[in-house]
């Protein structure tokens, strides 16, 4: 790998001590100059640092950047952390090229506009009744997360993949436990032995008894491709991703809008006054936010150069959301939270480019539905803890709040 001239090279992941600032690595990066970094990976291996948003979203679109984390070199992010793939079939979100596409094409509109437009009544029932509940606990302080910001997205990918939620609590424990706790290789084996076990199980409780949602669409779409028996294993994977992807991460986001939004009561109090803000402010949330310290991880097919650096084939290359979409060449102001900013297209929150996140729709329709009941609702509710004594996970895929008191 070329080098660039550095006091040090950072190791990766770079995580934030504040939920609400970028990391002083980054900033020193930038003191340092140029516009690509070099960092060091948990395995002692160098990779390529993208932290600007222009070169961000030239990277995320360029075929000669490989997704498929099964290549060898591959960056990662723990040593070993990429064995557990070999268990399942590939992840859309690891697949480039034809293949890609056509994984892509297959589920695409079950993510459409109208698609997600025709779920909102359903989405703000739900967030209905979790507030309820949240509002009908006997004692206070009450944690948001537990009550409100876990529940919902469970609740919306049930009625979205058609997979009960005791289900995808199961298939969320059973991951984790594969990924967090396993040790040894027969470890890791075991849980995803056990893993496909359960989701084999629940895709045939799907065939039996087939509905109008997305695992069952998706069951007769690998009929049709087949000529027969439906694909359980490409299914399991793909319930799999979807789960991990459509809750850990809006969970995150929820909890840390929240927070966001309490601890600038002045700005709250403008959005609850006027909803018809809600889909901007949203989009700052997403923005300013940035749930993971970690980003897409890709390796260079052939040699490319980004930022005036020679990205040289086989080499690592780290996409940070977050320095991304703090660039203060892409944002004016970045570090200042603004529910009147423009909202502008270019954050890269959802990623960029042909792996642009597929539930980004669904996403946006669940926090600006859920912001808008919670405020209108509990006008009164506020943090029950100063922010700085908040728990934070910082070692799950996510960032955000492990707990978030608040009273009313």
């Amino acid at each position: 790998m070329n080098e660039i001239a550095t006091d040090a090279v950072p190791e990766f992941p770079i995580l934030r001590t504040c939920p609400f600032s970028v990391p002083d690595t980054y900033r020193k990066l930038d003191e340092v100059g140029g516009r690509v970094h070099q960092i060091r990976m948990s395995d002692g291996r160098l990779a390529w640092l993208i932290t600007k948003n222009e070169d961000a979203r030239a990277v995320l679109s360029d075929a000669r950047f490989s997704s498929e984390k099964l290549r060898p070199g591959f960056p990662e992010l723990s040593p070993g952390g990429l064995k557990a793939l070999t268990y399942f079939s590939p992840f859309l979100v690891n697949m480039d090229g034809p293949e890609h596409s056509h994984a892509r094409r297959a589920v695409l509109s079950e993510f459409s506009v109208r698609r997600i437009n025709a779920m909102k009544p359903r989405i703000q029932r739900i967030v209905d009744t979790a507030i309820d509940r949240l509002l009908a606990q006997p004692e206070r302080p009450v944690d948001f997360v537990a009550h409100l910001a876990n529940p919902v997205p469970t609740l919306v990918l049930e009625t979205f993949l058609g997979v009960p939620a005791d289900d995808l609590d199961t298939i969320e424990r059973n991951t984790e436990k594969m990924l967090r706790e396993a040790r040894t290789e027969e470890e890791q084996r075991a849980a995803a032995e056990g893993l496909h076990a359960h989701l084999d199980a629940v895709i045939a409780a799907k065939e039996e008894n087939p509905a109008d949602d997305f695992l069952s669409r998706q069951i007769e779409r690998s009929r049709r491709e087949r000529g027969g028996a439906a694909d359980r294993f490409e299914l399991a994977s793909l319930v799999q991703l979807l789960q991990i992807a459509g809750h850990a991460s809006s969970a995150a986001m929820i909890s840390l809008s929240v927070l966001t939004l309490l601890s600038d009561p002045e700005q709250l109090k403008e959005l609850a006054a006027d909803p018809d803000r809600t889909p901007a402010a949203v989009e700052e949330l997403l923005r300013f936010l940035s749930i993971t310290d970690t980003g897409p991880l890709r390796m260079a097919l052939e040699d490319v150069e980004i930022g005036g650096v020679r990205i040289r084939a086989g080499d690592g290359v780290i996409i940070p959301t977050l320095p991304a979409n703090r660039d203060a060449d892409a944002f004016p102001d970045p570090d200042r939270f603004d529910i009147r900013r423009t909202p502008d297209t270019r954050h890269v929150a959802f990623g960029y480019g042909a792996h642009q996140c597929l539930g980004q729709n669904l996403v946006r329709a669940e926090l600006q539905i859920l912001l808008d009941r919670l405020f209108s609702r509990v006008p009164d509710l506020r943090l029950a803890v100063d922010p700085g004594a908040l728990p934070f996970k910082y070692f799950g895929q996510f960032f955000g709040p492990s707990e978030l008191p608040v009273t009313w």
